[in-house]
């Protein structure tokens, strides 16, 4: 039986990969500082702890592990990461963390280890026209990213490639782009942008309003999880290390994001423009370097994914309500 270490199981992503590899039927051990919120753990064996502890890496990589998945991190949407207020918690965990997961699993002679990095290494120069963003993989250098979160991924990025040269690790990086789905944060200001705008619509009446940062015209890509999972199973167990985008390349306004949820939700809502944290004008996923090494991209409609998210998000609003 294959064996598979995720990092980060009690999050979003990480749930979700651990019920992925379970179907593959992997023995798989999860940590995370807390069990998934919104369902069970499908591990074989959980360890609740924390990542920047050595002695608790040591712990937990006790084996030779077929493949590693590293997800944890210290992160959220835009109201967590694009205040500044939280920066120096970003990078310093992160760090640690990533630091700490290298050099176990080195010691432990674990070869493939996966790595998730993020869109927000990209250059916020090229980010600047909402109708033409550039975020082929080879524009994130000169670095300028539009976020302290964004630099520690580019630094942890260039951690896993000195290993990938110097150690003899097979690293494989990819760069996320909007995440989303069922059974993730919704309400606590680290949700993406799609569960913040369910949650809002779901709560709101018919005829109301919901709130809105910024002008709505700033775009975005986004991809349902099953996609992310599949993309990120294709190039940790391909030849080929990264960095690479997986992310969707149907680009749409949160304006437009805001009205696919209200139809799907069967309300008609006015929109109320505020202030709030923004992050870069423009962001689509490039995809065509990972069509060409991968010979797979993206193509679930973000209507489809965005439908079974909001239905699950309005059974939430529905639970919270009935409780309170």
């Amino acid at each position: 039986m294959k064996t598979a270490l995720v990092c980060g199981a009690g999050g979003f992503i990480g749930s979700h990969m651990v019920r992925r590899l379970k179907d593959e039927g992997f023995w798989i051990r999860g940590v995370d500082l807390k069990y998934p919120e919104f369902w069970e753990t499908a591990a074989d064996d959980f360890v609740v702890g924390d990542l920047r502890d050595p002695s608790l890496c040591r712990q937990i990589v006790d084996r030779r592990f077929d493949e590693v998945y590293q997800f944890a991190a210290d992160m959220g949407g835009a109201g967590f990461v694009f205040t500044g207020e939280n920066d120096a918690d970003i990078m310093h965990n992160s760090g640690q963390i990533n630091l700490n997961i290298l050099d176990t699993c080195h010691k432990r002679n674990i070869k493939r280890i996966f790595y998730s990095s993020s869109a927000c290494v990209y250059p916020e120069y090229n980010q600047l026209d909402p109708e033409n963003p550039n975020c082929s993989e080879d524009s994130a250098y000169p670095a300028q990213p539009d976020s302290d979160y964004g630099f520690e991924k580019l630094f942890s990025e260039r951690l896993y490639l000195a290993y990938h040269r110097n150690k003899g690790m097979e690293v494989r990086i990819a760069r996320f782009h909007n995440i989303f789905g069922p059974y993730g944060t919704w309400k606590d200001g680290r949700e993406k942008a799609p569960a913040a705008m369910c949650r809002k619509v779901a709560m709101a009446p018919d005829g109301g309003t919901v709130e809105i940062w910024g002008d709505g015209n700033q775009t975005r890509s986004f991809l349902y999880i099953d996609e992310c999972l599949e993309g990120t199973l294709r190039l940790t167990r391909s030849d080929w290390t990264g960095p690479v985008n997986i992310g969707s390349d149907e680009m749409v306004t949160i304006n437009a994001l805001a009205d696919m949820a209200m139809v799907i939700a069967g309300k008609k809502l006015k929109k109320d423009h505020i202030q709030g944290p923004l992050g870069v004008r423009g962001r689509n996923s490039d995809n065509r370097l990972i069509e060409k090494m991968l010979h797979w991209r993206p193509s679930r409609p973000l209507y489809e994914g965005l439908e079974k998210t909001y239905h699950w998000i309005e059974q939430q609003v529905r639970k919270l309500k009935s409780d309170g």
